[in-house]
């Protein structure tokens, strides 16, 4: 990456981190803050992330995946699925009570996420499906909640989105499930209550047709840019089912069948 380039993502991780910790959005990245192309969006997130860890004093722990449901794609424009970093400090578990003032859109997205049980580093062909799962701890129902800091997230581009760290703003997890080979995650049904009334309800095949495809992609994704998907980190696979904007004093439940359920509670 050229000098220019790393200036202009250093800028933009700079002035997203800024609007993070004073709470505010932004209309867009001015055009010395943009990244114009993918490899300077990530490097853009990974200098967000960075400013993330130190203010927080938090760790990333795994992976967000993003636009892997074709709701997800009408609505922000894309047509392939791209990535975040989830950290220690965003995480929660069900069931959890967050306020509903730290985040601007509180977009509420059941997710089948994965936990990883030994690292998959790059190799000199794709890794198959099935290797994949035998590298798998096991599976989670989750709650991702998705928040951005420009005014209007679905007009100003992948490369802004990606730079904002995917739109990632918090994750509730629920137990893992170890015994997991069994269940067929692309029929399972996933349900979304609020105040004990189902407002959504899908299943794993909105996920690119089976979550494990969205953990394909990811390793695909990560190997080409040479980097490894490691032991103990989670990953959460995109939405199931509609999507639902959270409000003050909504009690959600995320039901995913045999995987468990996550409980959330906006104050």
């Amino acid at each position: 990456m050229t000098p220019s380039a790393r200036l202009v993502c250093d800028s933009g991780a700079r002035l997203l981190a800024e609007a993070r910790f004073q709470h505010r959005r932004l209309s867009e990245l001015p055009p010395d803050a943009r990244p114009r192309t993918e490899d300077e969006a990530y490097a853009c997130q990974d200098a967000l992330v960075a400013r993330l860890k130190e203010h927080y004093s938090g760790e990333t722990i795994g992976y967000k995946i993003a636009c892997t449901n074709p709701i997800a794609q009408e609505l922000l424009h894309m047509k392939e699925p791209f990535r975040g970093r989830m950290l220690s400090s965003f995480c929660f578990e069900s069931p959890a009570s967050l306020e509903t003032d730290h985040f601007f859109m509180r977009v509420i997205e059941a997710e089948f996420a994965f936990r990883m049980a030994r690292d998959l580093p790059p190799a000199s062909r794709p890794v198959p499906t099935e290797e994949i799962a035998e590298a798998v701890e096991g599976v989670l129902a989750g709650i991702e909640i998705v928040d951005s800091r420009f005014d209007d997230w679905t007009t100003v581009g992948a490369e802004s989105l990606i730079a904002d760290n995917a739109c990632h703003a918090a994750w509730i997890r629920g137990k893992l499930e170890r015994n997991w080979r069994g269940i067929d995650l692309g029929v399972q049904e996933v349900r979304l209550a609020v105040s004990g009334e189902v407002v959504q309800t899908g299943s794993g095949a909105a996920v690119l047709g089976h979550p494990l495809k969205a953990l394909e992609w990811l390793v695909r994704h990560l190997h080409s840019r040479g980097a490894t998907l490691g032991a103990g980190e989670y990953i959460t696979t995109g939405v199931t089912t509609g999507i639902y904007m959270g409000q003050r004093g909504d009690r959600i439940r995320a039901e995913f069948g045999r995987v468990g359920g996550v409980d959330l509670e906006l104050v």
